[in-house]
């Protein structure tokens, strides 16, 4: 028990003086107007790169990508069917997939699926 908490202590030390020794080492000392501007091929940028995004692309993409991890979760059900009972599969899998639909529902309803105004 003891070994095991001088790990741990020596393990949150180690750890914050990296960290410490990154952040004293990362930090910026020259700021200029080249290094803070957008690479356009060495040109002047035309507009400002700084635009703000579009936000239902964005929650577009935040629901793809929810998607396509509960879609990774659900393939090793493939993996274990032999392995466990068939009501313990049908039943987990169920009820993963029910939560999945009552999610899409709710994106759905709320209008968070609808490209245009």
């Amino acid at each position: 028990m003891l070994l095991l908490l001088l790990f741990i202590i020596i393990g949150f030390v180690i750890s914050s003086f990296v960290m410490m020794l990154a952040s004293m080492i990362s930090k910026k000392t020259l700021m200029d107007r080249e290094k803070n501007s957008p690479y356009e091929c060495g040109f002047d940028p035309k507009g400002s790169a700084r635009l703000p995004f579009s936000l239902r692309f964005f929650l577009i993409a935040v629901i793809f990508l929810i998607f396509d991890v509960e879609i990774t979760l659900l393939l090793p059900l493939a993996l274990i069917v032999e392995t466990v009972s068939i009501f313990s599969w049908m039943s987990t899998g169920l009820f993963f997939l029910l939560i999945l639909l009552l999610g899409l529902y709710y994106e759905w309803s709320y209008g968070a699926l609808e490209w245009s105004d």
